[in-house]
């Protein structure tokens, strides 16, 4: 189970925004420039709580539970949400309001490696 800190703030339409701090995932076997145990806070929204928390698990964040309201969304980060087309947003450090809002695939998108050179000279 990945710890969050977060909560969520139900909308006068009847949506729902969660606001989770999870632990910035892993970018496979080697290292990336991100790979510093960091926490990210992510912003969903959605029609209800557990079908925030099915948009972030169907994304690759497989154990994550929203406990509590402790950490509820800001107006700030609401604002963010609702104005992005995907409705799902990260950012890296939820205290620095100079950071701006990254779309969740620039989170989940995985380190590739670089291909090897081809050899494009003729055989034999």
């Amino acid at each position: 189970m990945t710890k969050s800190g977060g909560g969520y703030i139900r909308l006068p339409g009847g949506s729902v925004v969660v606001a989770l701090s999870l632990p910035r995932p892993a970018h496979g076997p080697r290292p990336g420039p991100y790979d510093c145990g960091c926490r990210v806070r992510v912003l969903v929204h959605a029609v209800n709580r557990q079908r925030a928390l099915t948009r972030l698990r169907n994304l690759g964040l497989r154990r994550v539970y929203l406990r509590g309201n402790t950490e509820p969304p800001t107006p700030d980060e609401i604002t963010a949400v609702l104005h992005h087309p995907d409705g799902v947003v990260w950012r890296e450090t939820p205290e620095d309001d100079t950071e701006s809002w990254h779309p969740i695939r620039a989170l989940m998108r995985p380190q590739i490696p670089p291909a090897p050179a081809a050899d494009y000279r003729a055989a034999g």
